[in-house]
């Protein structure tokens, strides 16, 4: 874990950021039911902070039965109202409806022979692309290649993957890493595969 006098990335700034931050965040990760859970938190934050996503993390852990897809599918609109009385998730239609719809869309690849994981580390050629960013300020939001997994996953049938929150599932998930040149973490995830 970065130290307090150490260049950690700008952006973690509370307690659960910058645990997420030295320990999670750009480290490569292929498990299924983790990438769904990424592409689900990378949806719900679009238009909030980070820090209020991993604050109610646990809540989206447990509503949606540790984000087994094949769990996940089977919701019914009664599901749905019931989540959307729940305070320990973001409470909006649109998201949780995605989040059920992008379930079976990852059903749908199990159909065709292939997991979500294999799917989207496909598009990087199984190797993650490390970028040597000085500062938070020269990170893009998106890139040429989120921008071509968003239409991609658009036409599979996900919903809410849009190249912003395509990229930020990238960064999250290790597909990328974005960790500033200055961080600890750069060079620490730069040596996974």
């Amino acid at each position: 874990m970065a130290t307090k006098n150490q260049h950690r990335c700008e952006w973690a700034r509370t307690e659960s950021e910058i645990l997420y931050h030295d320990t999670e965040w750009g480290v490569p990760n292929r498990e299924e039911h983790h990438l769904f859970e990424m592409l689900t938190l990378e949806g719900a934050q679009a238009g909030l902070s980070w820090s209020t996503i991993l604050n109610k993390r646990e809540g989206y852990r447990k509503l949606f039965k540790k984000f087994d897809p094949k769990k996940v599918a089977r919701f019914t609109q009664d599901d749905i109202e019931r989540l959307m009385l729940d305070p320990s998730i973001v409470r909006n239609r649109l998201k949780i409806e995605s989040t059920v719809n992008n379930a079976k869309a990852v059903l749908e690849l199990y159909k065709q022979g292939m997991t979500f994981s294999e799917l989207m580390w496909s598009y990087v050629d199984d190797t993650p692309i490390v970028n040597h960013y000085e500062s938070l300020k020269d990170l893009p939001a998106q890139t040429d290649l989120s921008k071509h997994i968003s239409k991609d996953l658009k036409k599979r049938g996900f919903r809410f993957v849009g190249p912003t929150v395509i990229y930020a599932m990238m960064q999250a998930c290790g597909m990328v890493n974005d960790h500033t040149t200055k961080c600890p973490r750069h060079k620490a995830c730069a040596k996974l595969k």
